[in-house]
């Protein structure tokens, strides 16, 4: 990382310089001392209720083909889960995971909205190219990669192969796919970008206007996107999913303007953010965990008001540095409203439980509020169906 005094200087003269002057200005006005006020009593709530709102802002993954009344994810989904994600293959073993077929799909996700009391999340990757969780390999269309898409840059074309991959989404049930990426293909050897093609263009104006076409179709479609990764993972060297990704020295302020443009544009259904080292933003927290991140800049200074979606809480880059409650604990003080646990890197079937009553003692012990809970309940509520 850069030295305190590099730091201080580019978070002054870069992103968060409106956030630093901002807070310069509401240092005390007067040298009287304020009177001492009594302790606040410890927050009272309806902790089942509280429960069911947390509940209702956890996607989480699971393993199994089908799914019966015994299954821990369809308990979960009974008494509330905000959503699922799905996956073609699981991790651990290589085999394959919630996806061999339409058919069978199609009848698991039927099964998971049954058990829903009300409107489950059921998301998904499909990007396109390499990153499709349907694929001919389990019965779906290939699709061309958002690489492939923004060479031939085409608005027709574009919207054609968006439409592909929204009629495999509908076919199923899925209604929030965790696209377009939207990050700018600086570093043609990122292994988790350049190089699986996941990206429109190094050029904004492609990147945009090819993000624009897809969104579209997706919303005609009745399916959410959730822009990625915020705020921009294109100068990367290595994966989050893997380890810890430094862009410090790599990350530039144009990263931010394809999400600048969607958000203004009204675009954005949702920002997923990445689980990124940048000391340009902040000296000590990665990008997901950071309120300077997340509330500061993405929500003030970009203006963003919808649901902020975290990347796999589960990824190596944070549990393994963090544990999982305190990023639970961190992500939520930063402005997240929907976390996501992919259940891949470790597989926890008492993730939801453990998250529940992680947040319930948050609450309890006023790191979080209940404000903040019903907030995230609002804004998440607009991406289910």
């Amino acid at each position: 990382m850069n030295d305190a005094s590099v730091t201080r200087r580019r978070l002054l003269a870069g992103v968060g310089s409106a956030v630093v002057a901002g807070l310069a200005g509401c240092g005390a006005s007067t040298a009287e001392t304020a009177p001492r006020q009594p302790a606040s009593p410890t927050p009272t709530f309806d902790e089942a209720a509280l429960r069911r709102k947390i509940s209702s802002l956890l996607v989480v993954g699971f393993r199994g083909e089908a799914v019966d009344d015994n299954d821990w994810i369809v308990r979960a989904v009974r008494n509330g889960l905000g959503g699922v994600i799905l996956f073609d293959r699981d991790l651990a073993t290589d085999g394959p995971r919630n996806i061999t077929s339409p058919a069978q799909v199609t009848a698991l996700v039927r099964s998971l909205k049954q058990a829903s009391p009300g409107r489950l999340i059921v998301s998904i990757d499909q990007e396109g190219g390499r990153v499709a969780r349907l694929n001919p390999g389990n019965g779906f269309p290939a699709t061309k990669s958002e690489a492939e898409i923004g060479a031939q840059n085409s608005p027709p074309a574009t919207r054609a192969w968006a439409q592909q991959i929204v009629d495999s989404l509908r076919s199923i049930g899925a209604n929030l796919n965790y696209a377009p990426v939207v990050d700018l293909d600086l570093n043609p050897n990122n292994p988790a970008i350049g190089q699986l093609g996941r990206s429109f263009s190094a050029d904004v104006g492609v990147v945009v206007t090819n993000a624009t076409e897809e969104i579209q179709v997706h919303r005609a479609g009745a399916v959410k996107t959730s822009i990625k990764h915020f705020p921009g993972f294109g100068t990367a060297t290595g994966n989050t999913d893997f380890d810890v990704v430094d862009v410090s020295r790599t990350w530039r302020r144009t990263e931010l303007l394809p999400f600048q443009q969607l958000i203004r544009n009204g675009m954005a259904d949702s920002v997923l953010v990445a689980h990124l080292i940048n000391t340009q933003l902040d000296p000590r927290l990665p990008t997901s965990l950071s309120r300077a991140v997340v509330t500061d800049l993405l929500r003030g200074q970009l203006g963003f008001q919808g649901p902020t979606v975290s990347d796999d809480m589960q990824a190596a880059a944070i549990l393994n540095r963090y544990g999982q409650n305190e990023a639970v604990t961190l992500g939520l003080q930063a402005g997240l409203d929907l976390l996501v646990f992919a259940n891949q890197q470790v597989y926890n079937p008492n993730i939801v439980e453990e998250t529940l009553d992680n947040v319930v003692n948050l609450v309890r012990d006023g790191r979080v509020t209940q404000a903040q809970i019903d907030q995230a309940v609002a804004r998440v509520d607009t991406l289910r169906p």
